[in-house]
């Protein structure tokens, strides 16, 4: 199936090829269609990197009255990073139409936004908590809105944004299309989607696949003291990608610690101002960075289609974590490759959540042998958790330690 047999627009097919996109992915097939065709609310499920953004934005993007300066779509995001980029995206996917696109958060004077908004645009594309203050003072009208988007509803409601968006619905006319996408559909989800959507049109796209199936996996069993120069040799290999570190500390030194050695490398943490995170991303999104050195909340919402690299320096606290790193890479059906670092002693942690994910992690030729010490203690660590698993958290009574 072509862009052109879903009914799109001649603007809306010009400015995908020019994007390199030949085919639409699936859910661009599913949503695109019944937006376009019928008048139904939709709530769509659809892992990372699917291509939603422009499954929802290319038939809004096709239904705006261009004449009319109001806005008429209102899209929300869980953070500023995510609203930026579907804003971009938005604007790349507009071609030479004359629909005006903006993007409002928290985190920026709100008298440009406020003055932006006055002077009169068709999409708004913004944080629930930014968006409702905007909607208090006046400055964001929805009298003509048709078009009500949750972007990652999931994550939004996981960050307490529940009494913004029920408070925005309030604030909004009843005679619009409300869009709900989002990874998973725990019951939060569904009972916002049961209040405030006329019986809508589900579709569920990769369901069971949490981590995209282009991203070849592999985990690197190694001391600490080895791990920076094993990374190294992971760099030198056409690298484009992002290391993720558990903690700020450590995205700052080890970034410096890169940018000394001569990779173009730059983090990205919370202790950082919102300008220079986003120049930070703008340079990385460009391609004059090559390493992005980041922390889980740092990364989230990142969406850069040519990622090569995803390298968790350290391991992920657990499954979501993992799905989420993973998942910023191999998107839009490109390849990918996902690498862990793993200590002595953390095997058996890692694959249980690269069995909680779905996924098939090998070990990577760069793993090297481990010095004897740390032999013996994975060894006595193994050990304890056969027979914490035989007998239970307290050994009984009249039973010796046998190792």
């Amino acid at each position: 199936m072509s862009f052109e047999e879903l009914g799109l627009s001649r603007a809306s097919v010009e400015a995908v090829k020019k994007k390199g996109f030949s085919s639409p992915t699936d859910v661009q097939k599913e949503v695109i269609p019944i937006l376009l065709e019928k008048n139904s609310d939709i709530v769509g499920q659809s892992k990372t990197g699917s291509g939603k953004t422009a499954a929802f934005g290319l038939p809004i993007l096709d239904m705006i009255d261009e004449n009319l300066r109001e806005v008429q779509a209102l899209i929300l995001t869980p953070t500023r990073e995510l609203a930026i980029q579907v804003s971009e995206e938005l604007r790349s996917l507009r071609g030479r139409r004359r629909v005006h696109i903006y993007a409002i958060y928290g985190g920026q004077p709100i008298g440009p936004q406020m003055r932006a908004l006055e002077r009169g645009t068709q999409i708004v594309v913004g944080t629930p908590g930014r968006v409702l203050d905007h909607i208090r003072r006046g400055t964001l009208k929805l009298d003509s809105i048709r078009f009500l988007v949750l972007d990652e509803a999931d994550r939004m409601l996981d960050m307490g944004f529940q009494e913004d968006i029920e408070a925005i619905f309030r604030a909004s006319p009843k005679e619009k299309r409300v869009l709900m996408f989002s990874a998973t559909m725990p019951m939060d989800v569904l009972l916002l989607a049961k209040k405030y959507m006329r019986n809508p049109e589900v579709v569920i796209v990769s369901r069971d696949e949490l981590v995209p199936g282009e991203v070849e996996q592999e985990y690197i069993e190694a001391v600490p003291s080895r791990r920076y120069e094993i990374l190294k040799k992971i760099l030198l290999d056409g690298f484009y990608g992002i290391v993720f570190c558990q903690t700020k500390v450590e995205t700052r030194e080890l970034a410096e610690r890169l940018r000394r050695d001569g990779f173009k490398a730059e983090a990205l943490n919370g202790d950082m101002s919102q300008p220079s995170r986003e120049r930070t991303f703008r340079r990385f999104k460009e391609g004059r960075t090559k390493i992005l050195v980041a922390t889980d909340v740092a990364a989230r919402g990142l969406d850069v289609q040519d990622i090569s690299h995803v390298v968790n320096y350290s391991i992920p606290m657990n499954t979501e974590q993992y799905i989420h790193r993973i998942g910023r890479t191999g998107r839009m059906g490109k390849k990918g490759k996902a690498i862990t670092f793993i200590q002595p002693g953390e095997l058996r942690r890692f694959r249980y959540i690269a069995k909680q994910a779905g996924v098939d992690v090998k070990k990577s030729e760069l793993s090297e042998e481990l010095p004897r010490e740390y032999r013996e203690m994975v060894r006595r660590d193994e050990l304890e958790n056969e027979y914490r698993q035989r007998w239970g958290r307290n050994r009984p009574k009249g039973r010796k330690r046998r190792y």
